[in-house]
């Protein structure tokens, strides 16, 4: 592990039995209340993104981020403006303006259903995906479905942090790049 990823992941805080039983929550706001550490995490993540993610993709370049409903939404906007990208949300249904698509995710409790702009992204562009915690890759793997009707292309899933034990990687249609790896 690396001096940032040491410094970012001594920064979570957990909350054994939250929101329920036998869950431990990772709490990423920590992060975002401490400005150096906000850089800190923005630079990496854009640090990914140029170093790796743009260098390996055929256009040399990512036209759209795409942040997923609602932590998605912090990170994605600043990662969009560093590496001149547009940003797109990925909202829950009902909450876009205009005309949209969706597509469905299994939660644990449940269907639920992401919707975005139907003009948001244009055939071709090519696109990464955001958000702070990846765990069955449900709702990534949704994101990744609206990419993909509108015509985009994903050169990559973005966390935070991701429960590896639950093996999101397989569902996904890109590689995925996680800053801290939880194993149980």
């Amino acid at each position: 592990m690396t001096a940032d990823v040491d410094y970012l992941r001594s920064l979570l805080r957990s909350f054994p039995d939250y929101p329920k039983k036998g869950i431990v929550f990772l709490d990423i706001f920590p992060l975002l209340r401490d400005p150096v550490a906000f850089e800190t995490l923005i630079t990496h993540f854009v640090h990914r993104l140029t170093s790796h993610t743009i260098a390996s993709s055929p256009s040399k370049k990512i036209d759209v981020v795409v942040g997923l409903d609602a932590r998605g939404f912090l990170l994605g906007p600043i990662i969009a403006m560093r590496i001149g990208a547009a940003f797109v949300p990925v909202r829950k249904k009902g909450k876009l303006p205009g005309e949209t698509i969706h597509a469905e995710y299994q939660k644990e409790y449940g269907l639920d259903i992401f919707e975005m702009q139907a003009d948001a992204i244009q055939p071709g562009q090519t696109v990464v995906v955001i958000d702070d915690l990846v765990a069955t890759g449900g709702s990534a793997k949704a994101a990744g479905e609206l990419v993909a009707k509108l015509g985009g292309k994903t050169l990559e899933y973005l966390f935070i942090i991701e429960l590896t034990f639950l093996k999101a990687a397989e569902k996904l249609d890109g590689p995925m790049y996680s800053i801290v790896k939880v194993d149980d």
